[in-house]
């Protein structure tokens, strides 16, 4: 080893950095005051309603107000009494139950006990199934 030249490095240092920091870490407010300290360029932008929770009771006067106003019934379509005793009437008269109807049209027991109580939301579909397995006419004079 002695007297075979000057001693000199094979290999590049190697550097060790942090990563960068992310989004949240360049707005935490130890970054920005340090920011301001080293002189850096900052900006800044007041965000509307930011940290507050106004936006879900105030902004919603106008509507609250317009629903207030608004005197539309909003309620569904119930099987009329023409109806309900038509379809009774031609049950009856084919001496079937609630059950066998219900079979004979591929639907619950419970559809047929709805249209017939007058629960149900009419449905054309199933009046036309019920007019065909009944030999009925239901709706309307056509």
């Amino acid at each position: 080893m002695s007297g075979v030249g000057p001693l000199s490095q094979d290999w590049e240092p190697v550097v060790l950095r942090k990563k960068a920091p992310t989004a949240a870490a360049k707005k935490d407010e130890k970054a920005v005051n340090a920011a301001r300290r080293s002189g850096a360029e900052i900006d800044t932008v007041k965000k509307h309603n930011a940290g507050t929770n106004k936006a879900a009771s105030s902004g919603t006067s106008l509507n609250t107000k317009r629903l207030d106003d608004d005197s539309e019934s909003l309620a569904h379509d119930r099987v009329p009494t023409e109806l309900k005793k038509a379809i009774m009437q031609a049950r009856m008269d084919k001496k079937l139950t609630q059950a066998q109807l219900a079979q004979l049209i591929n639907e619950k027991p419970q559809v047929i006990q709805e249209y017939e109580s007058g629960k149900a939301i009419p449905n054309q579909q199933i009046i036309s199934k019920l007019e065909r397995a009944l030999g009925a006419k239901l709706r309307g004079k056509k």
